[in-house]
């Protein structure tokens, strides 16, 4: 077995080209070279660096400084989780794991990856016969380049002495009860989805609907795999399904989620909205014609417009807002675009939010 070559540094030194720098982490060498085609392809990226196994991409961050790095989870040694933590820790970077959507091993250390600061999850690429190869190819050029203009910071417990007290309501405590409570989130979602559950007892008294932007094939392994994580049972939502209290009902892949007149869940594949779909705006829109002041809406870290509208819909139908401050959110996107359309009704960071949630849901005089 031929020794591994040492980077040399001034070999290495990254060129001032205007392009994104893409390291690529895969152990196979036929989809190292396939990744290397597809980012090729895209004017705005370039290949800095294409490593075999995690402790080569740990070793090889400081001399090629790449800009995002392209993570597989299935690694020899150390796997794509491990890898995604040491990064956060040493040298945050935005990743985005490439993951392998049918096999379950790989969808939960993808999920994993994600609540350890990877910011998305996109499926391997396929050959350039198969039929779906240019569609899951532009899908990964277009997150590295997105998520290559994330801000990262170091991973590290944000929970804080105070941080678990019991939020100042004021005018928003004293509405209706709600009746019904939704969740929204993008980029980021997934670990602040488990935070904010994972607050929630398992006598919760509300349904919860959740939108979580993601592609269709990891919709049902992250479903599995955050009903793993808190105590509150979670499924993918079918059309026509009545929610039930205590327990959350996801979003499908690629489809819209609303609440009907009669309460019941409705799915459909219109026209995505904010380029999304499911879509945050179609769900709470939804919400603020179907329960006016007794919904609840919450609107977590992502990126972009999506929900903004739709929280704005709900708020001036009464409802209670929450939108996660900038102090905690992953990116400070659709957040702040609820925020500077006046939909928001409150502005909590993360770990405040399940607390808030719990004391507006609690029976008037009686405190969680």
């Amino acid at each position: 077995m031929k020794a591994r070559r040492a980077l040399r540094p001034q070999e290495n030194l990254p060129q001032e080209t205007g392009r994104v720098r893409v390291m690529v982490v895969e152990d196979s060498p036929v989809i190292r070279n396939l990744l290397g085609f597809i980012i090729a392809a895209d004017p705005r990226l370039e290949v800095c660096g294409a490593v075999p196994s995690g402790e080569a991409a740990i070793e090889a961050i400081p001399l090629l400084r790449p800009d995002v790095i392209s993570m597989d989870i299935r690694l020899p040694g150390i796997d794509g989780l491990e890898a995604t933590r040491i990064i956060m820790s040493r040298y945050p970077t935005p990743i985005v794991v490439i993951a392998d959507a049918v096999e379950d091993r790989s969808l939960h250390i993808s999920m994993n990856a994600l609540r350890s600061g990877a910011l998305s999850v996109v499926e391997k690429p396929a050959g350039f016969a198969h039929a779906d190869h240019a569609v899951i190819a532009d899908t990964i050029r277009t997150q590295l380049y997105i998520m290559s203009q994330v801000p990262v910071i170091r991973q590290r417990d944000v929970n804080r002495p105070g941080m678990m007290a019991e939020p100042s309501l004021g005018e928003e405590r004293r509405r209706l009860r709600p009746a019904m409570a939704a969740i929204v989130a993008s980029t980021g979602g997934p670990a602040a989805l488990a935070r904010v559950l994972g607050g929630l007892p398992l006598d919760f008294p509300l349904p919860i609907l959740v939108v979580q932007h993601m592609g269709a094939a990891f919709m049902t392994g992250f479903a599995e795999w955050l009903d793993g994580l808190v105590r509150l049972p979670v499924g993918i939502a079918t059309h026509g399904q009545t929610p039930l209290a205590g327990q959350v009902h996801v979003a499908p892949g690629d489809q819209h989620m609303s609440v009907a007149a009669d309460g019941r869940l409705r799915l459909s594949r219109e026209a995505p909205v904010h380029n999304q779909r499911p879509s945050g705006t179609i769900l709470f829109q939804s919400m603020a014609r179907a329960l006016g002041p007794r919904g609840l809406g919450v609107l977590l870290t992502g990126m972009g417009e999506d929900g903004a509208e739709g929280m704005l819909a709900m708020r001036q139908a009464g409802a209670m807002t929450i939108t996660e401050d900038e102090s905690t959110a992953v990116v400070y996107g659709m957040p702040a675009s609820a925020v500077k359309l006046g939909a928001s009704g409150l502005a909590l960071p993360l770990d405040r939010i399940a607390p808030a949630i719990l004391h507006a849901t609690a029976p008037e005089g009686e405190h969680w």
